[in-house]
């Protein structure tokens, strides 16, 4: 049976990830930490602060920051007086050929402007533009590869 320290140790770690990785605050990594495995899925922010002994402003601000990534949503079931923050599963998240395409494009951009010097430079702006034409191209094929295996899981 899982315990309420079991799931905050698993909040606390999935903090430590998201802090270094995408650089947010550690309560906002334990917010979506603890809301992956929570019960029930969906939390108060009242709720949330108690369960992870932060201050009602702390989960405020990082719901909204959560929020404004997509990452979570507000609902409030009818005769409910508060909101309820539960995690949103987007499978394109991650998926988005766009940012790769533009910084392939710029690379190349960037080769242009080198011309024929800067070998090490040349090497560096080439191997950007290839490596993230070739995200761009896979990225797509990969969301529909991972779609197909999860038909089979059905």
């Amino acid at each position: 049976m899982t315990t309420l320290e079991d799931r905050l140790a698993y909040a606390e770690r999935v903090a430590t990830v998201w802090a270094a990785r995408y650089r947010v605050a550690p309560v906002t990594g334990r917010i979506a930490g603890y809301l992956y495995v929570c019960d029930p899925p969906a939390q108060t922010i009242d709720e949330l602060a108690a369960a992870l002994q932060a201050s009602r402003t702390a989960i405020v601000a990082g719901v909204q920051l959560l929020e404004s990534r997509g990452l979570v949503r507000r609902q409030r079931a009818a005769g409910e007086r508060a909101d309820r923050v539960g995690i949103v599963f987007d499978e394109t998240r991650g998926f988005d050929p766009a940012p790769y395409r533009e910084a392939a494009e710029l690379a190349s951009a960037g080769l242009a402007l080198v011309g024929d010097g800067g070998v090490e430079q040349r090497e560096l702006l080439a191997r950007t533009a290839s490596l993230n034409a070739y995200l761009a191209a896979r990225l797509p094929e990969l969301l529909e590869e991972w779609r197909h295996t999860q038909e089979e899981w059905a």
